[in-house]
């Protein structure tokens, strides 16, 4: 017992020089969040708030900047912080969750590995949906079975959920969708969709279909056809859900592969082998920024969704999902890719 003060004291010693070699580090210098998207995507809108605010709750308080890295949906920037990135703390990344799970349904082009990323928080657990036009003339989900619809998407072979959604939906379900690719991503399929080039769009998130498509749906030249979370959105009563097509408890599992991960709509990741303490200092400052009220009013008033989770829970969610059976990994590869 005798021994128990020096053991406490050793502990806050070595806590307190833990902080301090964080705040040293931070100090003075420039913290970058890169987003693997274009400028004005729902991923950058997110980031370029997060950016405004994260630096003052980040030992040092260091400057926040936010880079573009554009390609391959996100698959460029993902490649990039696992093998390239300054493993030091000084960088974290954005991109949509299909990239994360590519090395578990067997995208070559993956190079890293999911599990080994330093995570840091999910900004939103979000609900993605499909989207269409009156032109498509679906009045409700199930007309999708009878009728040919045009949905865009974005360039052949990439990860992002824009193709790989409605390949599964058709795959997994019947549906009558035919994909038309190509596009950069979900402005440009907005702009396809006012000229007529396609009908709609599948892997929308509902943040997204608030802000940059509140116009297009509050004039009723979109409709959510169909909604694709995991669990049933409290704001989309009435919207038919994906689950509902699943029949068997292997089809779920599918499911969960494909549709259920979506719910890390806004993760954020550092490279392998960040030192404890820094990603330690970055899960609080994301947390601590996402409470803060001045940061809480300005994404209200923006219409950005804030449902967190830490960065330990993102990791048991990975777990989870790359424990996966194989054969319903199997099935989940063949549904996402065009056939």
């Amino acid at each position: 017992m005798k021994r128990v003060p020096a053991l406490v004291a050793m502990l806050v010693a070595a806590q307190t020089a833990n902080a301090d070699e964080v705040e040293d580090f931070y100090r003075g210098r420039a913290f970058n969040i890169v987003v693997g998207h274009e400028v004005g995507t729902g991923f950058d809108v997110y980031s370029r708030a997060l950016a405004r605010h994260l630096g003052r709750f980040i030992p040092g308080k260091p400057g926040v900047n936010v880079q573009n890295m554009q390609g391959a949906s996100g698959m460029a920037a993902a490649n990039w912080l696992y093998n390239i990135a300054p493993r030091d703390g000084s960088v974290m990344a954005t991109y949509t969750h299909s990239v994360i799970f590519e090395p578990l349904i067997g995208d070559a082009s993956a190079r890293f590995d999911p599990l080994k990323f330093s995570w840091i928080g999910n900004m939103d657990e979000s609900t993605q949906v499909c989207v269409v036009s009156p032109n498509a003339g679906l009045a409700r989900f199930e007309d999708i079975f009878t009728k040919e619809t045009l949905f865009g998407g974005s360039g052949a072979g990439t990860a992002g959920p824009l193709s790989q959604t409605p390949n599964a939906i058709r795959n997994l379900t019947g549906a009558k969708i035919k994909l038309v690719q190509g596009y950069r991503g979900s402005f440009d399929i907005k702009l396809a969709i006012e000229r007529g080039e396609v009908h709609g769009l599948c892997g929308l998130p509902t943040s997204t279909a608030r802000t940059e498509w509140r116009g297009m749906l509050d004039l009723g030249q979109i409709k959510i056809l169909v909604q694709l979370g995991r669990n049933k959105h409290p704001d989309l009563a009435g919207v038919p859900h994906i689950y509902d097509y699943a029949k068997t408890d292997e089809d779920r599992q599918v499911y969960d592969l494909i549709f259920g991960t979506q719910g890390l709509g806004r993760p954020y990741m550092a490279p392998p082998g960040v030192p404890a303490p820094r990603v330690a200092a970055l899960r609080k400052a994301l947390l601590d920024t996402i409470a803060d009220p001045t940061f809480a009013a300005e994404a209200k008033a923006a219409q950005i969704d804030l449902t967190p989770l830490s960065g330990e829970e993102v990791e048991k969610l990975l777990a989870r999902v790359f424990a996966t059976p194989p054969a319903a990994v199997e099935r989940a590869k063949k549904a996402v890719r065009a056939n």
